[in-house]
């Protein structure tokens, strides 16, 4: 799962990256909130953890706008602000939990896996199921074919990563481009020739795709 940290503190943000990617997850940290704000614009992530006093946008200015764009991505501030009406204003731009600074790891670590647990009960699984006949475990990022894993190269990795975490949505080769190469350009012929590979190594029924809009991964619901 792909988590997104801001945090300006450096030590801090390292020790905290560090232990989430231990533990499995893909992380993208971030110093300021102008950018971090931009990235989620631009990925699609499944947990944010704000600091709220953080340069140029702070944390509850990141949360205020997304949840005006209709975003709820799940929202974990980490804080050293203990004041009931800082506490009170965050829950009431969005926020779905709160972590008092200093706080050990075993603390971050159960947060987070609650908050994962409550709005991505499935993702949670492993066993997600994806039709056809195919089950993902998505914090591995690995594909599954009657209990035997498919064997993908880094990029087909992604493209499956990209698609399922989009639930049963299409998404456009523009879409694609920016999150699996990162906007490094690559022709769209290329990215079709990925697309083709993963199919030849499940089924053309895996990747579903409608001209003119994108592609999709259909989940079991």
């Amino acid at each position: 799962m792909r988590l997104l940290l801001l945090e300006d503190d450096l030590e801090y943000k390292l020790s905290i990256k560090d232990y989430l990617e231990s533990l499995g997850y893909e992380i993208d940290d971030f110093e300021d909130g102008e950018d971090a704000l931009s990235a989620i614009h631009e990925n699609k992530y499944h947990l944010l953890i704000l600091d709220i006093r953080v340069p140029k946008m702070n944390g509850y200015e990141v949360v205020k706008s997304i949840r005006e764009n209709n975003d709820n991505t799940p929202v974990i501030y980490i804080t050293s602000l203990t004041d009931i009406n800082n506490l009170s204003l965050g829950y009431e731009l969005g926020c779905n939990d709160y972590i008092k600074k200093p706080f050990s790891p075993k603390e971050l670590k159960y947060r987070v896996e609650q908050l994962i647990k409550l709005f991505y009960a499935n993702e949670n699984s492993k066993e997600i199921e994806l039709k056809p006949n195919f089950t993902y475990d998505i914090l591995k990022k690995q594909l599954f074919k009657d209990s035997i894993p498919i064997m993908l190269t880094k990029k087909e990795t992604e493209v499956v990563f990209c698609l399922v975490s989009n639930k049963n949505q299409f998404i456009s080769i523009e879409k694609l481009r920016s999150e699996v190469w990162e906007d490094k350009y690559i022709c769209e012929a290329d990215i079709r020739v990925c697309i083709k590979k993963i199919r030849d190594k499940t089924s053309k029924e895996f990747i579903v795709n409608q001209r003119g809009i994108g592609y999709k991964i259909v989940r079991e619901e």
